[in-house]
């Protein structure tokens, strides 16, 4: 009797389980195959597809030719490239410098070296004129702290 009763629970269980993973399946309704229809374009509107057979879609520059799209699309790009990217970066990089920075760095070094073969100072300790130089008195500083 016991063993009627394992297995009329076991097909109970396995009943229980096969019907929860019927109901978790995905099922989908035979509306898959419906297509959703629009009118029949006009006669004018046929003749205009008509010169453009593909599927065209407008880079943006022409809406009527397709070849006068292309090319204008192709002829931006490769000014906007190839001209101003690669040769600006090309000029930019190899001109002159405006400032003459370079220029002044190296006459600085020169006159170092020149100063240290001659044994002086490196800078002079009368390079801008002591009669030139205004220097506050005493009693314009005060109380403050000169830090030299």
């Amino acid at each position: 009797m016991s063993a009627l009763m394992r297995l009329s629970n076991r097909s109970v269980l396995q009943n229980i389980v096969r019907q929860a993973v019927v109901s978790r399946s995905i099922q989908t309704s035979p509306k898959n195959r419906e297509t959703a229809s629009i009118a029949a374009a006009p006669a004018a509107q046929k003749v205009k597809d008509e010169t453009n057979s593909k599927n065209w879609v407008s880079f943006g520059f022409e809406t009527k030719s397709e070849s006068d799209d292309r090319n204008s699309m192709k002829a931006s790009f490769f000014f906007s490239v190839t001209l101003c990217l690669v040769f600006g970066t090309f000029v930019w990089s190899y001109l002159p410098d405006p400032q003459l920075r370079n220029w002044a760095q190296r006459e600085a070094y020169l006159e170092l070296r020149r100063r240290e073969k001659a044994g002086c100072d490196l800078i002079s300790a009368d390079y801008v004129d002591p009669r030139k130089v205004v220097l506050p008195s005493d009693e314009d500083l005060g109380s403050k702290k000169i830090i030299i």
